[in-house]
């Protein structure tokens, strides 16, 4: 499969941070940079390199600490790294038929458009027509060198002019856009808030608190301590974050190796694991939870278990891989520790809880999730402008400093697809397109497990964006079994395929790890996982609901 797929998920984080004046070793870094990470690419996806970027640029500011006495960086403290010279003299453009195929496409697709009389009498033809050609455009992004953000934007507006012209009237067509940009905008202001007060607490090293605990050096007791660390920090934080802060320590733990890559594959399992189980733990339950599918104690009871034998499941049987097994000695540290911000405790501690009190101020003032995410991410702006007050060198630690830094292209993409999706809603394709798979596919189960299994090739946000269209609350009320699955499922499925989820396409930018080792050493574990995480959900839920119905029959119980 062509490494061009991995397009899934997204940057949380910036691709020009701090890269223009440090230097490892004696390699020259480059002077200036262009403010997109397009310079960074050499032979992979831009979102893969965006990833690496942020690595990059960490190293690159503990480098003073790694370096010797004659200059030298330690070779393990390097991050590969490749001069946008070198960048310029090997990059060969993509092929120019394939652009002017899509460009093609686009302009008869819009040709057809401007013909009101048709799209009037042809609506829903015209709408799919050309939300297949954005949705092939954002899957071919890196072969057109278009940026899936700005087709994301074309594919939204383009889908609603169709929608205003097939309407009855132009004030129905202006009612659902209103309705769907007010529902949009919740979770791209949830976000935006999320990936602030992580950065700042990113910036403060304030991680540390938890990676620098991690002392144990046995390479099976390791590999399931990496795992379970990783779990529950991704149920608060991001799966992308996660792994970054992950992968980083591993660089301390073990030297380059088979086995590192396969302590960085648990690293994505157990990412994708622990987001599922939380509404903040993963950008698809937090859109479940906002718009009402999902419940925070109910989804944290129902999922945990499945989420934890989803990634028990795998460590059992990595457990048992040579790369394991034949480690011999224990790994010993191999770099130095960075060094943490001041009053990084202190950030770390607000960061931290602001996160956790979300679904607190939704369940206390019953206002929407992001109104919380606003006002943790006001109280941390005001702390961290206090005690960095009057300290001209640290002004990266502010949030004037992080937003320049998040991924807002990133919350742009976000924008973009989910407004689409709408306009599909609205004109009632998505409620076709589920009297179809009910038709077809009466399980629910079958449903939403297809959903994770294609999750692992596809972005699963327009995947859920779509389940959420086609099946209204009316259909599955909130908390209900089908759309429990759909969040595990969403959020477990891309760990099958390294390219599958934001966790997987850091890990293959931040230590080489190949599409195809991973298909060949993880991937039949990731699967068993997560078919055993779908089998113990089931179970429990079945158990649950079959349990009061024998006990009615105990007499003592039933009164009798």
């Amino acid at each position: 499969m062509s490494m061009f797929l991995a397009i899934k998920s997204l940057c949380v984080f910036p691709c020009n941070s701090h890269f223009k004046n440090h230097q490892i070793g004696v390699s020259p870094a480059p002077t200036h940079l262009p403010q997109t990470c397009f310079s960074r690419f050499r032979d992979g996806p831009r979102y893969r390199y965006c990833v690496l970027a942020k690595a990059e640029d960490k190293a690159r500011e503990n480098s003073e600490e790694l370096t010797t006495s004659s200059g030298r960086c330690d070779p393990l403290c390097s991050v590969d790294i490749t001069s946008s010279q070198e960048f310029e003299a090997t990059y060969q453009p993509k092929t120019d038929l394939l652009k002017a195929f899509a460009v093609l496409a686009a302009a008869v697709t819009g040709t057809v458009a401007i013909n009101q009389s048709w799209v009037a009498a042809n609506q829903d033809i015209a709408m799919a027509l050309l939300f297949g050609v954005g949705y092939m455009g954002i899957i071919f992004e890196e072969s057109l060198a278009f940026n899936k953000s700005g087709v994301g934007l074309l594919m939204a507006v383009s889908l609603w002019v169709v929608r205003s012209i097939g309407a009855p009237s132009n004030d129905i067509a202006l009612s659902q856009l209103s309705h769907a940009t007010a529902e949009v905008s919740e979770i791209v202001f949830f976000l935006l808030g999320a990936m602030t007060i992580v950065e700042i607490v990113d910036a403060h090293q304030g991680f540390k608190l938890v990676t620098d605990n991690i002392t144990t050096r046995k390479p099976k007791t390791l590999l399931w301590v990496v795992g379970f660390v990783t779990f529950f920090l991704s149920s608060i934080l991001d799966n992308l974050t996660s792994t970054i802060v992950m992968v980083s320590l591993l660089r301390k733990l073990a030297p380059p190796s088979e086995y590192r890559k396969l302590l960085g594959a648990v690293v994505v399992i157990a990412a994708n694991a622990g987001g599922a189980w939380t509404p903040i733990g993963d950008v698809t339950t937090t859109m479940l939870w906002i718009h009402g599918q999902i419940s925070t104690l109910p989804t944290m009871k129902g999922l945990f278990l499945p989420s934890v034998v989803s990634l028990a499941v795998p460590l059992a049987l990595l457990s048992l891989t040579s790369e394991v097994n034949g480690k011999g000695e224990n790994s010993a540290d191999v770099l130095a520790s960075e060094q943490m911000a001041p009053r990084g405790q202190l950030v770390f501690a607000v960061g931290l809880g602001t996160l956790v009190f979300v679904p607190v101020f939704k369940a206390l003032t019953g206002l929407p999730p992001y109104m919380g995410m606003l006002l943790g991410l006001g109280v941390l702006w005001i702390i961290t402008d206090a005690i960095h007050y009057g300290e001209s060198e640290r002004q990266r630690l502010k949030v004037p400093q992080a937003l320049s830094r998040i991924d807002t292209q990133g919350a742009l993409f976000f924008l973009g697809i989910l407004l689409s999706v709408s306009s599909l809603e609205s004109a009632g394709i998505l409620r076709e397109l589920a009297n179809y798979l009910d038709a077809h596919i009466p399980s629910s189960e079958l449903i939403a497990s297809s959903i994770g299994v294609v999750s692992a090739i596809i972005d699963n946000v327009p995947l859920v964006a779509a389940t959420m269209g086609m099946y209204d609350l009316s259909s599955f009320p909130q908390d209900s079994e089908f759309w429990q699955l759909v969040a595990y499922c969403a959020g477990t499925g891309g760990s099958m395929l390294v390219i599958g989820s934001a966790a997987g396409v850091a890990l293959m930018g931040m230590e080489k790890v190949d599409f195809f080792w991973y298909m060949r050493k993880v991937s039949g574990s990731a699967f068993a996982g997560y078919a055993a995480g779908i089998a113990a959900y089931l179970a429990v839920h079945n158990l649950a609901i079959s349990l009061p119905t024998a006990l009615a029959q105990v007499p003592f119980l039933n009164g009798s």
